[in-house]
């Protein structure tokens, strides 16, 4: 049997319409938007995208559920103009494609208003049947598939189940979620899946939201230690090889019988970050590429650095992302 090989990315599919605007308004005041353009968003599309520019000839598969619209039907382009295999890719005329309006202030920061469409209906029966060749399986976002993230009598949730069957099929499989300020489902979704998982790549306030405690201290420094110690509680409730946790100073990542590592992300002035929209998708991408060649944790992480860093010098998700030849010289050039 020849080995397994490719990146499949699945769960939420959107538009990101992204406006740079002059600042953040009071409650009834009028800011200027300065720019405006549109974007694919969601982790199946951000990271097999961010993959696809890497030009590295990795098969890439998506799968998702859009509408029969403007939206729907640009997503499909892109996918095509990147080459990324859209069988699975289905169409409904019960919703619309979801779609996502990105403010970006200023200094980077995004602020989301979000319309989840076509997303709330993807179910099981769209991953039937999948190309058994692949080796990667990455889902995103969970909190945000509402018929994925409903209860399992068995397994706890849906995605769980999925992503069971997705490991027992011989997919290594990998999740992200959703950065959602004081939803109480981050344990209850995010437990049942834990034990069924290869990757878990998440970011520091996702990590917060889980563990209920604070990842920075009182300085607003990040609480490495605090870090460290929600990646060892996620792979001891069951993460087969990686949990990695990102913040903007660097990632912490740990493996089975190891103490884990801090790796300090390849910094970028104030003035040279556009737009943060789709950077941990970005950065998700690359740690599963080093993951997929099974590259060393720390240089995964690097590499995940990198895209990410080229990510957050656009205002969109995927206009920054570099091939893999301009992320091991953006690597060597920071060292």
């Amino acid at each position: 049997m020849s080995e397994r090989k490719g990146v499949i990315a699945a769960g939420n599919m959107l538009v990101d319409h992204v406006h740079q605007i002059v600042k953040w308004p009071e409650p009834g005041w009028l800011t200027e938007i300065t720019r405006s353009e549109r974007s694919t968003g969601g982790a199946p599309l951000n990271v097999l995208l961010t993959l696809a520019k890497m030009h590295t000839g990795l098969p890439l598969q998506a799968v998702g559920l859009i509408g029969e619209d403007h939206d729907g039907d640009y997503i499909m382009a892109m996918l095509e103009q990147y080459h990324v295999n859209r069988q699975h890719v289905q169409r409904t005329s019960f919703a619309p494609t979801s779609m996502t309006q990105v403010m970006t202030d200023p200094s980077g920061q995004r602020t989301f208003f979000h319309s989840p469409g076509a997303n709330r209906l993807l179910d099981l029966p769209a991953f039937d049947r999948l190309d058994s060749s692949m080796q990667i399986f990455h889902l995103g976002y969970l909190l945000l598939l509402d018929s994925l993230d409903l209860p399992d009598a068995e397994y706890g949730t849906r995605s769980a189940r999925l992503l069971a069957q997705m490991q027992q099929l011989g997919y290594q499989t990998s999740l992200d979620l959703v950065s959602r300020q004081g939803d109480p489902r981050y344990q209850p979704l995010v437990m049942p899946a834990l034990p069924w998982l290869d990757y878990l790549v998440i970011n520091e306030l996702e990590a917060g939201e889980f563990s209920g405690q604070p990842m920075r201290r009182d300085d607003q420094t990040p609480d490495i230690d605090a870090i460290g110690a929600v990646a060892r509680q996620l792979l001891e409730a069951g993460v087969r090889r990686r949990v990695v946790i990102h913040c903007p100073e660097g990632a912490f990542g740990i493996e089975p019988d190891g103490d884990g590592l801090w790796v300090p992300s390849m910094t970028l002035s104030q003035e040279e970050i556009v737009g943060s929209v789709g950077a941990g998708d970005a950065f998700c991408a690359g740690l599963l590429y080093g993951s997929h060649e099974n590259w060393s944790l720390s240089d995964s992480i690097l590499l995940a650095h990198a895209c990410a860093r080229a990510s957050l010098q656009c205002a969109n998700a995927i206009d920054g992302a570099k091939t893999l030849a301009e992320l091991k010289f953006d690597i060597q050039e920071k060292r």
